[in-house]
């Protein structure tokens, strides 16, 4: 076998000259030492890697698995089959994905490599996090599932005791107002009752008092959710009273973080909620936090035991894509390149709302006073219903995406309260937008603005 850190050994009786040898030796060495480096200290890498490093890592696990060996006789149903090489370059290779049925951090006896691949992940997951806001969790898992179902996932898995001991199962969750479909559908697909507090106004605000949340406790109860990252109105939960109130009331509690890793902000909430009372998982996505394709999310526990038992509830075998592209976002931006979008994303906030402060001004309107470190709400006072509605149109023919106009005589869902009485639009500052995103943004916004009140 070669030992690519030594491939010179085999040229020492040839014509290349030695200077020459070890010159490349250690160009050879300085792009393998990134994956050594990775294997001994399972870490996210400081510095970014290359694409070429990146691809040849993927490439080298995925050559481990069975469906590459070309004398193995496959006669399973399930053998990593494909139709088209292309879908060699969609899974990076890990056709077999990772885990095995009913177990999802379990060792793919056809797929050696995909295992490798699938714990180097989830030990970056973990790094990650305690890297940038949660030292205090004890583990972390990548799952192939969005911010929703990873909810049903955790739920279910931290409900199952009932199941194992044939008890009666408390079948209600608690949760703080979150007008988000995705999140309620996650709660009822696994048969269980949200039970939901609402919101009230607090100025421009939207939050949900802890003396409301403890008011609705009922016998049937057995879990809460609470949020950090959420349009406003909606500001974050208190996060760290909540926590104590679930372990003095024995409650599962899950946070939905959905792309709060972004901030340290939201992240120090979270972090004071763990050492305050109970926290059972934090859910974030891959998308929204890390910059890969749709399909993937990390749930991460201070009990080690959650997390285990979260791997075990998951049904089937799991595609390996949304994993490995976790894995590609981690290797090609490091923790210098994490922290840089981190600052970036807080300097396009401040670059944002000093730019709709001087639209607001030409406009007659204001910055509406809600905490949230991402994304920013201006009050629309002055349009009139017909105009709200035709502000989003005129904004998606100028080709801006993902502003959220608020019109208070149609459905309040969004708002995560009844009657909120100011018509808005908020905008994002998010992780990955560029300075010329969010000036283009504005700029188009009030062009936008002029078109439909002249």
């Amino acid at each position: 076998m070669v030992d690519f850190s030594k491939i010179i050994d085999f040229f020492e009786s040839s014509n290349i000259p030695k200077n020459m040898l070890n010159r490349g030796q250690l160009v050879l060495n300085q792009f393998l030492n990134p994956i050594k480096i990775l294997f001994e200290q399972r870490s996210v890498p400081n510095d970014p890697w290359t694409d070429e490093q990146i691809e040849f890592l993927l490439q080298t696990l995925s050559n481990m698995d069975t469906d590459k060996d070309n004398n193995t006789a496959r006669v399973g149903e399930r053998e990593a089959r494909i139709a088209s090489k292309l879908h060699l370059r969609t899974s990076a290779g890990f056709c077999h994905g990772v885990g095995r049925s009913g177990f999802l951090t379990a060792p793919q006896p056809k797929a050696p490599g995909g295992s490798i691949m699938y714990e180097l992940s989830n030990y970056l997951a973990r790094n990650i996090l305690r890297n940038f806001g949660l030292p205090n969790i004890k583990d972390a898992i990548v799952v192939p599932l969005c911010t929703g179902m990873s909810l049903s996932l955790t739920l279910g898995a931290l409900n199952s005791d009932g199941v194992k001991y044939n008890l009666n199962l408390k079948r209600t969750v608690i949760v703080p107002q979150i007008d988000h479909n995705s999140l309620l559908k996650s709660i009822n697909l696994v048969g269980f009752k949200p039970k939901i507090i609402n919101g009230k106004i607090f100025g421009d605000a939207v939050r949900i008092p802890i003396e409301d949340i403890k008011s609705n406790l009922d016998e049937d109860c057995f879990a809460i959710i609470s949020i950090t990252s959420f349009f406003p109105p909606r500001e974050p939960d208190n996060l760290k009273e909540i926590s104590k109130f679930a372990e003095e009331n024995d409650l599962v509690h899950v946070i939905i973080n959905a792309y709060g890793v972004q901030s340290p902000e939201w992240m120090k909430l979270i972090r004071s909620a763990i050492d305050a009372g109970r926290v059972d998982a934090i859910i974030q996505s891959t998308d929204k936090n890390f910059l890969t394709p749709v399909g993937g999310a990390v749930i991460a526990s201070p009990i080690e035991e959650n997390i285990k038992k979260i791997s075990q509830t998951y049904a089937g075998r799991a595609s390996a894509t949304p994993v490995v592209n976790f894995l590609i976002s981690m290797l090609s931006l490091g923790i210098n390149g994490y922290q840089k979008l981190i600052e970036e994303q807080q300097q396009n906030r401040k670059t944002l709302e000093r730019k709709l402060k001087e639209v607001a001004e030409k406009i007659n309107e204001r910055i509406l006073d809600i905490y949230n470190p991402v994304a920013i709400a201006l009050s629309l006072s002055n349009l009139k219903e017909e105009k709200l509605y035709a502000l989003g149109g005129a904004l998606y023919n100028l080709r801006v995406t993902g502003p959220r106009v608020y019109n208070p005589k149609e459905k309040s869902f969004g708002t995560c309260c009844s009657n909120y009485p100011t018509p808005y639009i908020v905008m994002n500052a998010a992780i990955g937008a560029k300075e010329k995103d969010i000036i283009s943004a504005v700029e188009r916004f009030e062009r936008a603005y002029k078109q439909i009140v002249q």
